[in-house]
């Protein structure tokens, strides 16, 4: 099981405005918070955020260089992951894979892939439809 995942981001502020709506929509709720850092939790799972500093800043993030390519949630239904979508475009964040949402993950694999502030892909997974009618029949 996983314990906790700390991000570095460029914007403490900018960060926070995006991943705090976003988190608390999925069900986190805010854990812990200081001068520099942030962080959610649900369950027994939580994610830090913390300010770089800015000698670390120079180079911006890039998911496909070695290390972190991309967090991905579960999503509640399909119906959160389209409420979430006009969301994200609504804030003017990067919807990747448009020609193929929500299905860019393969078919029958209803989800919704974006970036965060800083750029970091970011994957929001609806469930499978068999495995909700199988769980509500047994």
């Amino acid at each position: 099981m996983l314990h906790h995942v700390e991000l570095y981001v460029a914007d403490l502020n900018r960060s926070l405005a995006f991943w705090d709506w976003f988190l608390r929509e999925l069900g986190y709720s805010e854990f812990q918070s200081w001068d520099s850092g942030k962080s959610f939790k649900f369950g027994d799972t939580y994610i830090v955020f913390v300010q770089a500093e800015r000698r670390f800043c120079q180079e911006p993030y890039h998911r496909c260089r070695p290390g972190l390519n991309h967090l991905a949630f579960h999503a509640k239904s399909r119906e959160q992951v389209d409420q979430i979508s006009r969301e994200i475009q609504y804030r003017g964040l990067k919807l990747l894979y448009p020609e193929r949402h929500p299905y860019a993950g393969g078919e029958g694999y209803y989800a919704l892939f974006f970036e965060d502030p800083d750029r970091m892909k970011v994957e929001l997974v609806a469930p499978d439809p068999i495995e909700i009618s199988t769980h509500s029949e047994g």
